[in-house]
């Protein structure tokens, strides 16, 4: 066993929720060792040519990789892992934070082919496609961005990926609804944190009212222009926002989480052209921080 690979332990974890192998052709045989490299190349960024030999053929582990995100297994992996962990008392869902993050975009992410790719040997485009390829260009280069909500426990349970120079604020919604932790004994997957915690960005009234609307207790502090906003509409402009400082204080726990996500080199620098092998490379990358105790 190499630096960096699945322990025993790991493994027997993630691998009841891989795809079944021993298909015909042998198209999924050995699953550890190509998880393996997959892991390798996310934690250091090095090309994919460039994968040690004993991860096997590099094609392998690249089409293997490009194929999870785009008929959904990792997804499927990872919300598998939040459903165990859940189960195990894992998951702190007593503050849950909601921050985003800026990652540059290697010169080699650019250049993707106008044409929408497909999935192999299926008549359909893959998930978490994006026309754009979630790639924005400002005044530093080609950027991307990557939103997430984290629990107490400094691990994400939902991300989201878009062009760097999207704000946060429409986000914040579409981030919560891809919170779907299942029960353990069935019924309906949890969706909701008991708080939610976030930044300035974040704060609007389409917020504050649909997290109100799901009875989200949240701690949102309200810019300097809104305050005042509020203050010159007189009676019409509703109640101050009250702010917690003893809660706020937890929101440093994003941002850690965000730090120990950034630690894999293919996640903090994008290498990958596609916009769903991207993804597929943020929602692999976290695997590791649910896997262990």
């Amino acid at each position: 066993m190499g630096r960096g690979d699945l322990t025993n332990d790991e493994w027997t974890r993630r691998a009841p929720h891989l795809p079944e192998s021993g298909r015909r052709g042998g198209r999924w045989n050995d699953h550890r060792k190509v998880v393996n490299g997959i892991l390798f190349r996310i934690r250091t960024g090095v090309p994919w040519r460039d994968l040690p030999e004993r991860f096997g053929s590099w094609k392998t582990v690249y089409e293997r990789h490009r194929r999870w995100p785009a008929d959904g297994t990792w997804d499927q992996i990872l919300q598998a892992v939040l459903a165990d962990a859940d189960s195990e008392g894992r998951i702190d869902w007593s503050m849950a934070g909601v921050d985003s993050t800026f990652c540059r975009a290697h010169q080699h992410a650019a250049g993707a082919p106008g044409r929408p790719p497909r999935v192999p040997r299926q008549r359909a485009i893959p998930r978490q496609h994006r026309p754009d390829e979630g790639l924005g260009r400002s005044r530093g280069g080609l950027t991307c961005k990557i939103h997430l909500v984290g629990e107490g426990g400094l691990r994400p349970l939902a991300l989201l990926i878009t062009p760097g120079q999207w704000g946060d604020s429409p986000h914040l919604m579409p981030l919560l609804k891809r919170i779907r932790v299942r029960r353990p004994n069935g019924g309906r997957p949890r969706t909701r944190p008991d708080h939610l915690s976030g930044d300035k960005a974040y704060s609007s009234r389409q917020n504050r009212r649909h997290l109100r609307r799901r009875q989200i207790k949240h701690t949102i502090p309200e810019p300097k222009n809104q305050r005042a906003n509020r203050r010159r509409r007189g009676s019409n402009g509703g109640r101050p926002v009250g702010l917690d400082k003893k809660k706020y204080r937890r929101r440093n726990e994003v941002e850690r989480t965000i730090n120990r996500l950034k630690h894999s080199r293919a996640v903090a620098t994008r290498y990958d052209k596609r916009a769903f092998v991207y993804t597929g490379t943020v929602t692999a990358a976290p695997l590791r921080l649910w896997l262990r105790p």
